[in-house]
């Protein structure tokens, strides 16, 4: 078999790699496989996108290479650079898109400080429910008094914490020289 027959069949399965990868998406990701450099795992060096690039680059540039008489040695050079620059375009380019991705959830902790209303008035000693607006976002939560105390349906209060089950919070009364973080 001939280096030409060979560098196109490399070529042409990091094409048809790139085709399904396109059409499905990350195929790596089904196998949690991947070189991520951030903790988000959002985007890696073996995304599945770049290898396939990769491997089309060095293919095919290999095969022309061989085709305009340099020997395999120099036509697997030559492919190996143009692989490694196109894979790394590639990337940089994945990886900043990923990296500009805002996530629109908001987490408990995005709740401490603020304000909010009571929904469902909370007993003493017992539960009710608030409701606080962040942004476009409304949140429902569970509630318990910091003080044990009751607060009536309709209160703002301020989020002091966030237990596991449940937003601790306090009567506006009792706060006097908090600042509250405005949504």
């Amino acid at each position: 078999m001939s280096s030409l027959i060979i560098f196109l069949i490399i070529g042409g399965i990091g094409f048809l790699f790139l085709a399904i990868s396109v059409i499905v998406g990350d195929l790596f990701e089904a196998f949690d496989f991947g070189m991520d450099l951030d903790s988000s795992g959002d985007f890696g060096v073996f995304d599945s996108r770049v290898v396939s690039v990769f491997l089309t680059t060095f293919g095919f540039v290999g095969a022309i290479a061989v085709q305009l008489g340099f020997g395999p040695v120099i036509a697997i050079i030559l492919g190996l650079g143009s692989g490694v620059v196109l894979g790394a375009l590639v990337f940089a380019f994945g990886y900043f898109l990923y990296s500009q991705q805002a996530s629109s959830s908001v987490g408990d902790k995005d709740l401490v400080g603020r304000s909010a209303q009571v929904v469902v008035g909370i007993r003493e000693g017992s539960i009710g429910k608030i409701s606080c607006r962040i942004g476009d976002e409304r949140i429902e939560k569970i509630a318990r008094a910091a003080n044990g105390g009751e607060i009536a349906e309709g209160k703002t209060v301020f989020i002091e914490e966030v237990t596991g089950d449940a937003i601790i919070v306090s009567s506006m009364d009792e706060q006097p020289g908090y600042q509250l973080i405005s949504s």
